[in-house]
């Protein structure tokens, strides 16, 4: 691990890059016309076409973006869906995080198919991502204390108990070499799971009092979060099992949340102990915090984000009841 020394350093050299920061970004927002329904997790199939769940009033809901039209798919009562990934062909699958499922949904047929845990402990799937060929749904399942690998072809589901105790298995990401890597909101941990075993080991973050809640693995292979604690972002190198870390200029009441990265290899963060919330950029080739903007709506939390890689954007879903689109590479 890399000297304490080093780590302290990088946080107190936040005091002279934190004061760059670059022009506001360009960010539109939609109200969603479904009320207090906390729109979450949108998820964009293209520039125009978005995926996203009402978490409190359980549905399914697409907006189109050109002309501003809303379409609600409604779920059964309970579902409390958390978390939506829209594949290739066009299917939408999302975590029944208060029904102990995983939904598919199919916008041409309309028909919707669940697909049951097989351990009732897994009572809560709640993050999504597929896998480089979409052969496999990873997810996490918070307090079941789980992660878990869906097959898509065969629909079954693979179940990994977490080694610690009440871990909580968060924001989850793979790793260009095809690995798996989950953060632990309930510890200061990560996860990294062997696809090919299952297996997983942890790595344990440098202060004890961190919980990283959302994180992205660049093409490098290192692995960025965000500590919702203490307002911190980091970064663990797993080449040389070091750790560098950098106060959020919005400071330690920040609660970054909702994370991204680019196509340029920027993070892409959501300041949301702020009101209004606050996105902002981070460029770790220069290791600043670059282009922090407020949310017209305020925000209240942004608890995830999707970056179209395609038209430059990053999408995001409020508790103030808005679906956001913000352009962090206005050149695509």
């Amino acid at each position: 691990m890399r000297p304490i020394l080093n780590f302290l350093t990088s946080i107190i050299a936040l005091s002279a890059t934190s004061l760059v920061l670059a022009d506001s970004l360009d960010i539109k927002e939609w109200q969603v016309p479904y009320e207090q329904s906390r729109p979450r997790d949108p998820y964009a199939e293209s520039a125009t076409s978005v995926w996203f769940v009402g978490q409190r009033s359980g549905y399914l809901a697409h907006l189109d973006a050109e002309t501003g039209e809303f379409m609600q798919v409604p779920l059964k009562d309970g579902s409390g869906p958390h978390n939506l990934i829209v594949g290739s062909d066009g299917i939408v699958w999302y975590a029944g995080n208060l029904n102990r499922l995983i939904g598919r949904y199919d916008p041409a047929t309309k028909e919707i198919e669940e697909i049951m845990m097989p351990d009732e402990a897994a009572r809560d799937p709640h993050t999504l991502i597929f896998d480089d060929g979409e052969e496999n749904i990873w997810f996490t399942v918070q307090g079941g204390n789980m992660m878990g690998r869906l097959n898509i072809e065969t629909r079954k589901v693979d179940l990994i108990r977490s080694r610690t105790p009440r871990s909580r298995p968060y924001g989850i990401k793979m790793a260009p070499d095809g690995s798996v890597w989950v953060v632990l909101f309930g510890t200061n941990k990560l996860a990294h799971i062997n696809p090919e075993t299952l297996q997983h080991d942890e790595i344990e973050l440098p202060r004890s009092e961190a919980r990283p809640r959302r994180l992205e693995v660049l093409d490098d292979g290192r692995v960025w979060y965000v500590d919702y604690a203490k307002g911190m972002l980091g970064v663990y190198d797993p080449g040389n099992d070091s750790f560098s870390e950098w106060q959020m200029p919005q400071g330690e009441g920040s609660r970054p949340y909702g994370m991204a990265s680019d196509s340029g290899g920027n993070l892409w963060m959501a300041a949301s102990g702020v009101q209004p919330n606050v996105l902002i950029g981070f460029n770790p080739g220069t290791e600043s915090f670059f282009g922090a903007t407020e949310i017209g709506s305020g925000g209240g939390t942004i608890r995830h984000m999707h970056y179209h890689e395609p038209s430059g954007a990053v999408w995001f879903g409020t508790d103030t009841n808005y679906v956001g689109r913000a352009i962090v590479e206005p050149d695509k």
